[in-house]
């Protein structure tokens, strides 16, 4: 199904008609195809809501660049528009932050939050990702100098997408040009201070070998969160609601379903 929110054609997909519902949403760069197995799991008992967020799966690409309160604020219109509130939600890595953003701004949207590999904290930087860091903006800055003197015609251009191919993250390479202003949008955002504002019941599940959002991460949202426990999946990496499907669903069966 497909609905046009915000310049957006945001498409979703719904499981099961019990009567507790949940939002499941994806990480960055997936699609709500990821989390396929944890809805059927939960569709057995409560009616759920899989979406793609814009420029993921098919749904469409926003109009102009998105930070983390325009992709909420789009979120929370199709939620809205669905008659779909008060639901619980499960969020893994970027879908972390959308969560975060509109629990931490109304307590009344969620019932319960699970949280998995969440994405949110501003992250540590090495001193290896540190010399990285300094030895693209030097380059950078070279090309920037050869663009102003305007006499090597578009090879500037090309300089600077090795510079990105070279030095960018993966998820920052693989995108348009446009998407990766939204993208800078969205990794710079730190949401640290909102933590303690989040009031609803959360559930954090994180692998111990996630490299992504690492474990640390997990340990501070637990800290911040008024009302919250993380559980740690042995082995499992930043996609440890899929290696460890079944127990992961049986954890959040019992959170969302069984416990009144």
């Amino acid at each position: 199904m497909n609905m046009q929110l915000d310049g957006v054609n945001m498409h979703f997909e719904r499981y099961g008609d019990g009567p507790k519902r949940v939002v499941l949403l994806h990480g960055w760069g997936c699609s709500c195809d990821m989390m396929k197995r944890v809805g059927e799991s939960l569709a057995r008992d409560m009616t759920v809501l899989a979406v793609d967020f814009p420029a993921h799966g098919e749904s469409t690409q926003p109009p102009e660049p998105w930070g983390v309160p325009e992709f909420a604020a789009c979120l929370k219109a199709l939620l809205v528009k669905l008659d779909f509130m008060p639901c619980s939600v499960i969020a893994h890595s970027f879908g972390g932050r959308i969560a975060i953003e509109l629990a931490s701004a109304d307590a009344k949207m969620f019932e319960r939050i699970i949280l998995t590999g969440a994405a949110g904290i501003r992250p540590r930087q090495s001193e290896q990702k540190s010399k990285r860091s300094t030895a693209y903006q030097r380059r950078r800055a070279l090309v920037n100098v050869a663009r102003k003197l305007r006499i090597f015609g578009g090879l500037p251009d090309k300089w600077q997408e090795a510079l990105i191919q070279r030095y960018g993250s993966k998820d920052y390479a693989a995108l348009s040009p446009e998407m990766r202003k939204t993208f800078v949008k969205v990794v710079n955002y730190d949401q640290s201070d909102k933590l303690r504002l989040i009031r609803n019941s959360t559930l954090l599940i994180w692998g111990d070998k996630d490299t992504e959002t690492p474990l640390w991460m997990g340990q501070q949202m637990e800290k911040e969160i008024p009302d919250s426990a993380l559980i740690v999946l042995s082995g499992g990496t930043h996609f440890a609601y899929l290696e460890h499907a079944a127990r992961f669903n049986a954890i959040a069966h019992s959170f969302l379903v069984e416990t009144n």
